[in-house]
């Protein structure tokens, strides 16, 4: 047991240091400047949960009643059967590039493909006919709506469940 601290000292030692620099340029100053923010104008108002109803929602997504419905500043999100069952999110973001969340889904192995919402452009990615995640940009802000059906048999197609919430929220934007 004491061979074992010893090694996971001499790690931690060794990790210090190399996290120290050294050589020749020791002593001066190598980081990178700061990261500039991009100011951008903001996109518009959607009203809470993008100013689509509860009931919108369960039409445009066909399963049972909803048995959770948070909603919050930055969006909504609809549950039939609790956490990790099918579901319907709305997310807002405010300030924050739509190129991440783009990356992510395909970080995850659901490629994304460019669509065009009422003139914005967005993208469109699913995962085995189980799980779409839509986003639609405006400027610096962008919208996400995401339609999972789970381990439940879809009642529709979660892309075109997707589209027609946004195609909501795009028409009814401030």
């Amino acid at each position: 047991m004491g061979r074992k601290w010893g090694v996971l000292a001499a790690v931690g030692v060794v990790a210090a240091l190399a996290g120290c620099g050294g050589g020749d340029d020791a002593g001066t100053d190598t980081a990178a400047p700061p990261a500039t923010g991009q100011v951008t104008e903001p996109g518009p108002f959607f009203g809470q949960c993008g100013s689509v109803t509860d009931d919108e929602v369960s039409t445009a997504f066909g399963m049972p009643s909803f048995t959770g419905v948070t909603r919050n500043s930055v969006g909504c999100e609809w549950e039939t059967a609790g956490i990790g069952g099918p579901s319907v999110t709305f997310s807002w973001y405010r300030g924050s590039p739509i190129g991440r969340e783009r990356a992510g889904s395909e970080l995850i192995g659901r490629p994304a493909t460019d669509i065009d919402v009422q003139g914005n452009p967005g993208f469109i990615a699913s995962s085995e006919g189980i799980l779409c995640e839509l986003g639609v940009e405006f400027g610096g802000d962008f919208i996400h709506w995401s339609v999972m059906y789970a381990d439940a048999r879809p009642a529709a197609d979660p892309c075109k469940v997707a589209r027609d919430l946004a195609e909501l929220s795009v028409s009814r934007a401030k």
